[in-house]
């Protein structure tokens, strides 16, 4: 098991790695914060609408510590930017709403944490995608920490108790595909190794996907991988054994993959189908290298434009 992303709430992330610039302390992750539910605001324990004040800056100008223990805001806006990419991916509807609630937290006299059940709903449907990727659910947001819902705290709004489920015919988080080269080459940033190669075959065991590359292909960027990763090459598809991924469909011709290495393992994150006529893959593979990479890796990224 990978380590977490972020173990404590001023880590960097473990590639040292920088999502693009996300704006005000990522305007899609603050756009939910207009109103909010609050459980045990009054003795009858009755919910109560609150405006939200999102700004973390307090009277004097001086940025205010969120609940993550963020000081500044540029550090709260880099770890917030991290995050974006999972609300991309719209695991459940009440993920902007909990991050929100630790970012860019409610403005009463003392914290007001999210309920612990907002947490676990958001985790039970969030943390098979962050795991695709190789990425266990933080340490910091280990739900146990925050407060059951009869006390104050941000309860479920826009979702219900209960995980949502992934549509049946939602395509496996590692076949969504980036159509410009700019997207490709933020997936190339985040990912640890890319290459260019023929799938020999492809087996489905324990919820995941294995695919097992042939023996000839060409690495286009190496990374940590050894010898021996190249040589028998195996890519793993977490949570990918019950999606569709329409890439893998027929197993002919040549693909362009990209992955991390995580404990020993190749972790397959995206794949798509070699088009040598394609001029948005041909320019994402010529100038990779020269991209403007971000200075730190996102949690995972997303291709969450289409």
């Amino acid at each position: 098991m990978p380590q977490p992303p972020a173990a404590t709430p001023r880590q960097d992330h473990p590639h040292g790695a920088v999502l693009p610039a996300q704006g005000a302390l990522s305007g899609e992750l603050l756009d939910a914060m207009g109103q909010v539910s609050l459980h045990g605001q009054s003795q009858r324990g009755a919910e109560e609408e609150l405006g939200v004040g999102v700004a973390l800056l307090g009277e004097q100008g001086h940025p205010t510590a969120n609940l993550l223990e963020h000081e500044t805001m540029a550090e709260a806006k880099q770890q917030a930017g991290s995050w974006v990419p999972l609300l991309a991916k719209q695991c459940h509807t009440d993920t902007q709403l909990f991050l929100c609630s630790l970012f860019a937290p409610v403005c009463l006299d003392r914290p007001v944490y999210p309920c612990r059940s907002l947490c676990e709903v958001v985790r039970d449907s969030c943390a098979p995608v962050m795991e695709s990727y190789g990425f266990p659910w933080p340490e910091m947001l280990q739900c146990g920490k925050f407060p059951s819902d009869h006390e104050l705290c941000i309860a479920v709004q826009f979702g219900n108790s209960k995980a949502t489920p992934p549509p049946v015919s939602k395509i496996c988080t590692q076949c969504e595909m980036e159509h410009k080269a700019d997207g490709m080459m933020e997936q190339m940033c985040s990912s640890d190794f890319v290459v260019k190669m023929r799938i020999k075959e492809m087996t489905e065991e324990n919820g995941e996907r294995r695919l097992v590359a042939a023996q000839k292909k060409k690495v286009l960027k190496l990374g940590p991988l050894k010898r021996k990763d190249t040589k028998k090459m195996v890519l793993h598809m977490r949570n990918a054994g019950a999606c569709p991924c329409p890439q893998l469909d027929s197993l002919s011709g040549s693909f362009l993959v990209m992955g991390r290495k995580v404990g020993g393992r190749l972790l397959l994150l995206a794949i798509y189908p070699w088009q040598k006529h394609n001029k948005e893959m041909k320019f994402a593979v010529k100038f990779m290298f020269s991209y403007p990479c971000p200075l730190y890796h996102p949690l995972l990224y997303g291709a969450g434009q289409h």
